[in-house]
Protein backbone atom coordinates (compact mmCIF):
# COMPACT_ATOMS: atom_id res chain seq x y z
CA UNK A 1 0.00 0.00 0.00
CA UNK A 2 3.25 2.22 0.84
CA UNK A 3 4.47 1.99 -2.69
CA UNK A 4 0.66 2.23 -4.49
CA UNK A 5 0.87 5.63 -2.31
CA UNK A 6 4.27 6.82 -3.56
CA UNK A 7 3.44 5.49 -6.91
CA UNK A 8 0.23 7.99 -6.97
CA UNK A 9 2.52 10.95 -5.54
CA UNK A 10 5.00 10.44 -8.10
CA UNK A 11 2.52 10.93 -10.73
CA UNK A 12 1.08 14.08 -8.96
CA UNK A 13 4.36 15.15 -8.83
CA UNK A 14 4.93 15.09 -12.54
CA UNK A 15 1.74 16.54 -13.20
CA UNK A 16 3.07 19.26 -11.06
CA UNK A 17 6.19 19.70 -12.62
CA UNK A 18 4.13 19.60 -16.22
CA UNK A 19 2.32 22.39 -14.99
CA UNK A 20 5.48 23.99 -13.95
CA UNK A 21 6.99 23.59 -17.13
CA UNK A 22 4.35 24.51 -19.78
CA UNK A 23 5.03 27.48 -21.36
CA UNK A 24 3.31 30.93 -19.77
CA UNK A 25 1.01 31.25 -22.76
CA UNK A 26 -0.69 27.62 -21.68
CA UNK A 27 -0.65 28.53 -18.25
CA UNK A 28 -2.64 32.00 -19.42
CA UNK A 29 -5.01 29.78 -21.71
CA UNK A 30 -5.47 26.78 -18.79
CA UNK A 31 -6.60 29.87 -16.03
CA UNK A 32 -9.06 31.61 -18.81
CA UNK A 33 -10.35 27.99 -19.55
CA UNK A 34 -11.20 27.62 -16.22
CA UNK A 35 -12.13 30.96 -15.45
CA UNK A 36 -14.96 30.65 -18.05
CA UNK A 37 -16.11 27.37 -16.93
CA UNK A 38 -16.58 29.09 -13.57
CA UNK A 39 -18.48 32.18 -15.12
CA UNK A 40 -20.31 29.86 -16.75
CA UNK A 41 -21.49 27.80 -13.58
CA UNK A 42 -21.96 31.03 -11.52
CA UNK A 43 -24.70 32.14 -14.31
CA UNK A 44 -26.03 28.96 -14.69
CA UNK A 45 -26.60 28.44 -10.68
CA UNK A 46 -28.04 32.17 -10.49
CA UNK A 47 -30.36 31.70 -13.69
CA UNK A 48 -31.62 28.48 -11.90
CA UNK A 49 -32.04 30.02 -8.34
CA UNK A 50 -34.00 33.09 -10.06
CA UNK A 51 -36.12 29.99 -11.65
CA UNK A 52 -36.45 28.23 -8.14
CA UNK A 53 -37.78 31.33 -6.50
CA UNK A 54 -40.31 31.83 -8.97
CA UNK A 55 -41.34 28.58 -8.89
CA UNK A 56 -41.76 28.95 -5.28
CA UNK A 57 -43.60 31.88 -5.22
CA UNK A 58 -45.78 30.66 -7.62
CA UNK A 59 -46.86 27.82 -5.88
CA UNK A 60 -47.52 29.75 -3.23
CA UNK A 61 -49.79 31.83 -4.86
CA UNK A 62 -51.81 28.83 -6.52
CA UNK A 63 -51.76 27.19 -2.88
CA UNK A 64 -53.40 30.19 -1.44
CA UNK A 65 -55.86 30.56 -4.93
CA UNK A 66 -56.63 27.29 -4.13
CA UNK A 67 -57.16 27.61 0.26
CA UNK A 68 -59.26 30.23 -0.82
CA UNK A 69 -61.58 28.36 -3.39
CA UNK A 70 -62.08 25.36 -1.22
CA UNK A 71 -63.21 27.51 1.18
CA UNK A 72 -65.65 29.24 -0.99
CA UNK A 73 -67.07 25.90 -2.73
CA UNK A 74 -67.49 24.75 1.13
CA UNK A 75 -69.46 27.72 1.76
CA UNK A 76 -71.43 27.04 -1.24
CA UNK A 77 -72.23 23.43 -0.43
CA UNK A 78 -73.06 24.71 3.49
CA UNK A 79 -76.13 27.13 1.84
CA UNK A 80 -76.80 24.26 -0.44
CA UNK A 81 -77.51 21.97 2.31
CA UNK A 82 -79.19 24.57 4.88
CA UNK A 83 -81.18 25.20 1.39
CA UNK A 84 -82.10 21.66 0.56
CA UNK A 85 -83.22 21.31 4.32
CA UNK A 86 -85.42 23.93 4.33
CA UNK A 87 -86.70 22.26 1.31
CA UNK A 88 -87.04 19.08 2.43
CA UNK A 89 -90.91 19.19 3.86
CA UNK A 90 -92.07 20.92 0.47
CA UNK A 91 -91.02 18.82 -2.13
CA UNK A 92 -89.70 15.74 -3.47
CA UNK A 93 -87.35 16.57 -5.68
CA UNK A 94 -84.63 18.25 -4.01
CA UNK A 95 -81.06 17.11 -4.12
CA UNK A 96 -79.81 14.79 -1.61
CA UNK A 97 -77.40 15.61 0.83
CA UNK A 98 -75.50 12.61 -0.82
CA UNK A 99 -75.61 14.37 -4.21
CA UNK A 100 -74.30 17.95 -3.03
CA UNK A 101 -71.61 16.12 -1.29
CA UNK A 102 -70.18 14.63 -4.35
CA UNK A 103 -70.95 17.89 -6.20
CA UNK A 104 -68.62 19.40 -4.03
CA UNK A 105 -66.08 16.12 -4.45
CA UNK A 106 -66.14 17.12 -8.11
CA UNK A 107 -65.42 20.76 -7.26
CA UNK A 108 -62.44 20.33 -5.52
CA UNK A 109 -60.81 17.90 -8.33
CA UNK A 110 -61.35 20.52 -10.83
CA UNK A 111 -59.78 23.29 -8.96
CA UNK A 112 -56.08 22.09 -9.99
CA UNK A 113 -55.86 25.11 -12.41
CA UNK A 114 -57.39 28.21 -13.51
CA UNK A 115 -59.59 26.80 -16.57
CA UNK A 116 -61.09 24.59 -14.25
CA UNK A 117 -62.01 27.20 -11.95
CA UNK A 118 -64.21 28.86 -14.67
CA UNK A 119 -65.70 25.01 -15.10
CA UNK A 120 -66.96 25.19 -11.46
CA UNK A 121 -68.76 28.60 -11.54
CA UNK A 122 -70.30 27.32 -14.60
CA UNK A 123 -71.52 24.03 -12.95
CA UNK A 124 -72.26 26.15 -9.87
CA UNK A 125 -74.73 28.28 -12.00
CA UNK A 126 -75.90 25.69 -13.75
CA UNK A 127 -77.04 23.66 -10.54
CA UNK A 128 -78.30 26.99 -8.72
CA UNK A 129 -80.69 27.73 -12.12
CA UNK A 130 -81.40 23.90 -11.28
CA UNK A 131 -82.47 25.45 -8.38
CA UNK A 132 -84.39 28.23 -8.30
CA UNK A 133 -86.75 26.15 -11.06
CA UNK A 134 -87.44 23.59 -8.49
CA UNK A 135 -88.41 26.64 -6.06
CA UNK A 136 -90.77 28.53 -8.68
CA UNK A 137 -92.00 24.66 -9.30
CA UNK A 138 -92.83 24.04 -5.67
Amino acid sequence: EVQKLNQQLEEKNGEIQQMINQPPYEKEREILRLQKTLAEREKAQATSDVLCRSLTDETHQLQRKLASTAEMCQHLAKCLEEKQRKEKGNSDDQIPTERSNQVFLQLLCLLDNETSLQAVICNLREENRMLKQKVAHV
